[in-house]
């Protein structure tokens, strides 16, 4: 979709430029690239490492109030089991539908997102798409078992793993049978 008379901006490759659709309702082109993922992609737990490949499958369609864009765009996710700690790792399609209206245009006022001459930046509308379909508590599997409250020893590795009972210490005195300074047998009869 470049054209050779038109430098390519070097902002980032979730800028696209849509110079060759002009402003011809109902001109169409596939865009389908990969750019580098941002930083901070993510919630603490989970996110996209930056710098990872963003896979962009599009649709940019030339309409009377702007560029429509429709496609989906691939992630790799990378992040922290919030029950045992371990890796996680996985991949998301954001799904991408958005108008981008021309900057004279009045259509959406403020709400639109706009065009920067024939430049659209798709990076906004990714960072929305991602975080909002991140799992608030991301799982290494859906039947992790988590860690061991008293030891943090991984259940999963171990699921037999138990520690003994620890004893009320107020009852210590019935537990030894051969402690003569208590019977409860002769206390009882008294």
């Amino acid at each position: 979709m470049r054209s050779p008379h038109r430098p390519r901006d070097t902002r980032s490759g979730l800028v696209l430029d849509t110079h060759e659709l002009g402003r011809r309702a109902g001109a169409m082109t596939t865009v389908s690239t990969t750019a580098e993922a941002p930083a901070e992609l993510g919630i603490a737990v989970i996110g996209v490492p930056p710098g990872s490949p963003v896979q962009l499958d599009l649709r940019l369609e030339s309409v009377v109030e702007g560029v429509l864009a429709t496609g989906t765009a691939t992630v790799e996710l990378r992040g922290e089991c919030v029950r045992c700690l371990g890796e996680v790792a996985d991949s998301l399609v954001v799904d991408i539908q958005e108008l981008f209206v021309y900057p004279e245009s009045d259509a959406g006022e403020d709400e639109a997102s706009r065009l920067e001459g024939d430049l659209l930046d798709l990076e906004p509308l990714l960072r929305d798409g991602v975080v909002l379909d991140l799992p608030f508590q991301p799982l290494c599997r859906e039947d992790c078992q988590g860690l061991c409250v008293e030891c943090g020893a991984d259940l999963n590795g171990d699921p037999e793993h138990t520690h003994p009972v620890p004893l009320d210490s107020r009852w210590e005195a019935l537990r030894r049978p051969d402690d003569s300074s208590y019977d409860v047998h002769s206390q009882s009869q008294a």
